[in-house]
């Protein structure tokens, strides 16, 4: 699947104040392969926000999501997803929409129900609290399960998770690694240490407890 998702026409990675940066095939592989383990993605209906090219989106469509919404704000981002979910649609039986909207800056309403949503937000590096309008609409969806990726130092998702009744564990932890894209990068290439976290509700924990 990472040679797959490796293959989708790359993010344009056009705005800092975005903090657009891209999921690498490998890592969004693992971390899509670890949400089937969790999750079962078989016939499901997931929602990706902010969700670039549309590398995590697709990529559960290639294990089975019956269904694949894909919300990105950034116009030229949205028109590379949907390149990108024609090339998965001619290949795997999956209903996907794309929709081209700023979460955030006006109210969107998602009538179906979703089943699964995964995000790799912007972390609040260039714009405090730029996350906050997308983890607000994801808690709000009664989805069964959230997954996140974000910075391993992040201290606020668990609390603001825990405000719409869902309590987090953590899924894995790696190296998010950062090309020089942008013009204030000075190194060839850099990373961040990132975690994964899966929200639930219910007591529907799956990750066993680290010792």
């Amino acid at each position: 699947m990472a040679i797959e998702l490796s293959k989708l026409k790359p993010h344009p990675c056009s705005s800092v104040e975005l903090e657009q940066y891209t999921t690498e095939g490998d890592l969004a592989a693992f971390w899509i392969l670890a949400i089937d383990q969790l999750d079962d993605l078989e016939q499901k209906t997931i929602l990706d926000l902010g969700a670039g090219n549309g590398i995590l989106g697709l990529g559960t469509a290639i294990l089975g999501a019956a269904k694949v919404i894909l919300i990105e704000g950034d116009s030229d981002t949205a028109e590379v997803s949907r390149e990108n979910s024609q090339k998965i649609k001619s290949k795997y039986p999956v209903i996907i929409e794309v929709l081209d909207h700023m979460i955030g800056s006006q109210p969107l309403e998602i009538e179906e129900k979703i089943d699964i949503v995964v995000m790799n937000p912007p972390w609040g590096f260039q714009k405090e609290r730029a996350d906050r309008p997308l983890l607000e609409l994801a808690f709000s969806l009664d989805a069964t399960s959230v997954y996140v990726l974000h910075s391993i130092n992040s201290k606020h998702l668990k609390p603001l998770a825990r405000q719409w009744g869902y309590d987090g564990e953590i899924v894995f932890e790696a190296d998010f690694r950062l090309p020089p894209t942008y013009i204030h990068h000075n190194k060839k290439k850099s990373s961040t240490e990132a975690r994964c976290w899966r929200f639930f509700k219910n007591g529907d924990a799956k990750v066993p407890e680290r010792e």
